[in-house]
């Protein structure tokens, strides 16, 4: 895995910063090309506001499904997965009965995984991670439009009206 290095274009070339020297000598070969693309970074704000519009949303819940949701996390990930922003898995078993065992055995490892069985099929669902590190500016903002398109819907209000509540709660 090649670790990101941060470069200051001097007019001529790209040219790394002092701390990131001997990183680039361990990564990079002396004339071979490579492919340099900007990475746009999402901001904290944007980050902020999410989560706090994700808090608002839980806090908004029907009774009725509000005990599906005990955190405004576990509201996130379900949210993540429903929207494909999700990792998949599928686990093939010998018979039905097997297949709602491995699922049993399966569920406690990740509490926010959806599990579902289909046959003998075991499908395992976890929400895809919204670290700064883990997903970018442009997945970023689709999964946070996606995510509240979806927790709006649930608690009876648009999107839109949601964001301002996250945005309110988050200054």
């Amino acid at each position: 895995m090649t670790i990101p290095v941060a470069f200051t274009w001097d007019g001529d070339a790209m040219v790394p910063l002092k701390r990131f020297r001997r990183l680039c000598d361990q990564q990079y070969v002396i004339g071979q090309d490579y492919v340099l693309v900007e990475e746009q970074q999402r901001s904290r704000r944007s980050h902020d506001h999410f989560f706090a519009s994700v808090d608002e949303a839980w806090k908004n819940l029907r009774e009725d499904v509000a005990d599906n949701f005990p955190t405004p996390d576990a509201l996130r990930k379900w949210a993540l997965i429903r929207a494909g922003f999700r990792d998949e898995r599928s686990i093939v078993c010998s018979s039905k009965a097997e297949a709602r065992r491995v699922a049993a055995f399966i569920k406690p490892m990740d509490e926010y995984a959806v599990v579902l069985v289909r046959d003998a099929v075991v499908k395992v669902c976890t929400a895809k991670s919204q670290s700064l590190k883990a997903m970018g500016r442009a997945d970023f903002q689709a999964s946070k439009t996606a995510v509240m398109e979806i927790l709006g819907g649930m608690i009876g209000v648009p999107p839109e009206t949601l964001a301002r509540e996250g945005a309110r709660s988050a200054a």
